[in-house]
């Protein structure tokens, strides 16, 4: 975390309170959070935290490159640290979430590069389907 702090400020930024916070929440937590989800983190040891801190903190930790945002299927854009970042698939049924490994999308990124000039960005956004379980199935080939 101490790594990121040194970005922030090396960029301009301060280590505020609620951006040290809110960081440690992105740390301590796995997964998806939405940003109330790390709103609720943060104000359980900083009540008085907008969610509008939060939002103008997650935009510039984003931009700085330290977090992605995805979306997976309809509801809220979630949050995690870029290091952590991979594609996902989502079903449409149950809304299960499954992490995909970059390398199953590199033939997709390589085409669409070549063919269109458009490099995608697998991380922001989630293929929907359905699952294994949805659709009565197994998993595998």
């Amino acid at each position: 975390m101490e790594d990121v702090l040194a970005l922030v400020r090396e960029h301009g930024g301060r280590v505020t309170s609620p951006r040290r916070l809110l960081l440690e929440a992105l740390f301590d937590r796995s997964g998806h959070q939405t940003a109330e989800d790390l709103a609720e983190a943060v104000q359980d040891r900083a009540p008085d935290v907008a969610l509008s801190t939060i939002y103008r903190n997650l935009d510039e930790l984003e931009r700085l490159g330290v977090i992605v945002h995805s979306h997976l299927g309809h509801g809220p854009a979630t949050y995690h640290l870029a290091a952590t970042a991979h594609c996902h698939f989502v079903c449409q049924s149950c809304g299960a979430a499954v992490a995909a490994p970059d390398e199953l999308f590199a033939g997709l990124a390589a085409s669409a590069l070549d063919r269109f000039g458009f490099e995608i960005d697998t991380h922001h956004f989630a293929i929907l389907g359905r699952c294994a379980a949805c659709r009565g199935g197994s998993a595998g080939p």
